[in-house]
């Protein structure tokens, strides 16, 4: 049985100050599927994250998230209709610790809205929700340790907590492993592939080793358009792909 289509895009454009960034980007990804996107520097990899999440507005085309319209919808909206996302950069409150900074990122999806009046504490069902989320990612013994004070790979693995914590369907990660070891590496993979089981899963992605442990499927990117969408070995084979690297080795 074939599963449903997760999230479609379909012929997306943007562009900035009259340059063309995203020149009709198609993608399609079945619910469950994990893909990698993959390109060079310029490729609009992050462009396109941006408007999947609504940080951007399309100038034409349309996404749309389990059959739902998306398009014009806010970073809230979407994220509400069960699609998150990481950054590139970590994204997080350094002076909050860990469990403070789950807890935030549950509050809203769980009803609660801004009160100045009200105290978090009594919060039972985000807080019981926010300290199973650190059990998932290993960071349930720093729970109480300021973001700030994190080693860079505790980081990252509490912006994937911030980002699965309120149980999307649909997960977007912008290169997970920048800046990591390859034992770290090794590690996130490994945290990655549990936390988005059964889920589905885009992500940008520039360590190819990653790519491959990870994705069932490589989308390549290449001025402002995806060039090849497929499985690794049909991408390694790709004569578009080869032809792009290749040209990017010679004149790098």
């Amino acid at each position: 049985m074939i599963a449903a289509v997760a999230l479609s895009l379909q012929g997306l454009h943007k562009a900035f100050d009259g340059s063309p960034i995203l020149r009709g980007v198609d993608l399609e990804l079945r619910a469950g599927e994990r893909c990698a996107l993959i390109g060079p520097n310029g490729a609009g990899k992050s462009s396109l994250f941006h408007l999947v999440s609504g940080r951007y507005r399309a100038d034409a085309g349309r996404i749309t998230l389990h059959g739902v319209d998306i398009t014009r919808q806010s970073p809230q909206q979407i994220n509400r209709l069960g699609l998150a996302r990481s950054f590139q950069i970590t994204s997080l409150f350094p002076r909050l610790s860990a469990f403070e900074n789950v807890r935030c990122a549950l509050l809203w999806t769980l009803g609660y809205r801004y009160a100045f009046w009200r105290r978090m504490g009594g919060s039972h069902e985000a807080s019981a929700r926010a300290l199973t989320v650190l059990q998932q990612v290993g960071l349930a013994a720093r729970a109480d340790v300021a973001a700030g004070e994190l080693s860079y790979a505790e980081q990252r693995a509490l912006e994937l907590a911030v980002t699965i914590a309120a149980d999307a369907s649909v997960i977007l990660l912008d290169e997970p492993t920048a800046g990591m070891s390859r034992a770290e590496s090794a590690a996130m993979v490994a945290l990655i592939r549990e936390v988005t089981m059964g889920k589905t899963l885009l992500m940008v992605e520039h360590d190819m080793q990653v790519v491959f442990d990870l994705a069932d499927r490589i989308a390549v990117m290449d001025n402002g358009r995806v060039i090849a969408c497929d499985t690794a070995p049909r991408i390694r084979a790709n004569e578009d792909v080869q032809a792009l690297y290749l040209d990017r080795r010679r004149h790098g």
